[in-house]
């Protein structure tokens, strides 16, 4: 393992706070930032991108990684009934498919670019596993909702305490709780969960408003929304991160924006399912909610590609505004990368790159059609608009190279992919 990399002659697209775009170089010592712009000197090993874009490594603020191996499993259906075949698999799977779709999963997010993901599952620790097998970082928030609803063995928020202090410190795994939402969680399995993040530091994210179904139903039970309802009983905090939050009011939007919170917004998935509502991005950013993305897992997109849902996210706001500035692709950017730095707390380590940061880098492919022609002025909108998965090549995380000329450098692909196979079938097999 390298213990220095040095990337030359790249359009390096900073995401620092001026948001400097430049051709030059990167170097990374021990896994850290050490130079950006001319470099003299080498390195143990160099890296040519020839004039292509250099980026920071995306972070998928929302997904179920364990999911990967379930897409199409549950495909053009009614929302209850695809609730209820999702439910129906999650509630049987073993150890052995949750780690072959969490490789898989983990596989498809860093050979398209996603260096951090945010994880809402149970068995995070099996999750972790492959989490570290791969080489990327999993902010992996824990499964928490009433005892009553769940089909864990013992307590879901005991369950999250125990994975903490299990990975506490993990190099690769931040652990996290994660809240299943208002229609399976009580006010005193909110609170509970704020005292243990009010203790230890962490994340705490939650479906929020993904249906007005969801919406209806708490406010008949409550005679709040749901946003409303966890200003009220003093939930929200800035560790905070809310997914979907689709169906909000402008007094939601505040209360989360005075909180301190961010959200993840998941178009593709809402588009897919047709649950209807657009996340109102544009009051958020205007009140100050920190905006991000996620995938959300592969039931619901099938694809766990952020360079697709940036353009998506984008252009749904554009075309359900009618008007084509809100949502510019700087901003687009900015919400995959600084935007959900900030999100899970790691502003300084992660999400630009910039001297003293963690190396995760993403280094384009300097021959790909779509992104050409390049200039220092159009590269932030390729990346946007233009770019795929398959544009990427080389992945850095934690300076280490995990991804060469779109090779996977520690987890073996084709075993991979045979083991998400074998997995699928499994699945199959026990639903007819």
């Amino acid at each position: 393992m390298a213990r220095s990399v040095l990337i030359r002659n790249g359009t390096i697209i900073t995401q620092d706070q001026a948001r400097r775009v430049f051709v030059g170089d990167i170097l990374v010592q021990d896994g850290i930032i050490a130079e950006v712009g001319k470099v003299r000197g080498g390195a143990d090993e160099e890296i040519d991108a020839k004039g292509a874009p250099v980026m920071p490594g995306l972070i998928n603020t929302h997904c179920h990684v364990a999911m990967s191996v379930m897409k199409g499993m549950a495909d053009d259906l009614p929302f209850g009934d695809f609730l209820n075949r999702v439910f129906a698999i999650d509630s049987d799977r073993k150890d052995e498919d949750l780690l072959a779709g969490s490789r898989l999963g983990c596989l498809e997010m860093l050979t398209g670019g996603t260096t951090t993901f945010v994880d809402l599952y149970y068995s995070q620790d099996v999750i972790a596993q492959a989490v570290r097998e791969s080489g990327m970082r999993g902010v992996l928030c824990w499964a928490v909702l009433d005892q009553q609803f769940t089909t864990q063995n013992g307590v879901p928020l005991d369950n999250c305490r125990s994975f903490h202090s299990r990975f506490a410190g993990d190099k690769n795994i931040v652990p996290g709780i994660g809240l299943q939402g208002v229609y399976v969680c009580s006010e005193e399995t909110f609170m509970g969960s704020r005292e243990f993040s009010d203790r230890t530091g962490a994340l705490m994210t939650f479906h929020l408003s993904e249906t007005r179904g969801e919406v209806y139903e708490h406010k008949k039970k409550t005679g709040k929304r749901p946003g409303d309802w966890l200003s009220s009983i003093g939930f929200l905090n800035e560790r905070c991160l809310a997914a979907h939050s689709a169906w909000l009011t402008i007094n939601e939007v505040r209360a989360l924006a005075k909180a301190g919170a961010s959200i993840s917004s998941c178009p593709v998935s809402n588009m897919k399912l047709a649950t209807g509502g657009v996340a109102p991005i544009p009051e958020m950013q205007r009140e100050g909610v920190n905006v991000t993305i996620g995938t959300d897992g592969s039931t619901t997109n099938n694809s766990l590609d952020m360079f697709s849902e940036m353009k998506t996210l984008a252009l749904l706001q554009k075309s359900s505004r009618w008007d084509p500035t809100v949502v510019k692709a700087q901003e687009a950017l900015d919400f995959a990368t600084m935007n959900a730095a900030k999100a899970l707390g790691m502003q300084k380590e992660i999400g630009s790159i910039e001297v003293g940061k963690r190396a995760d880098i993403v280094i384009m492919d300097s021959r790909s059609p779509t992104l050409r022609p390049l200039t220092l002025d159009n590269v932030v909108s390729n990346v946007v608009y233009s770019a795929g998965r398959g544009d990427v090549r080389t992945v850095l995380c934690f300076g280490d190279i995990v991804v060469k000329d779109r090779i996977p450098q520690k987890l073996d692909l084709d075993s991979v992919i045979e083991d998400g196979q074998k997995a699928m079938v499994a699945i199959s097999a026990k639903r007819k």
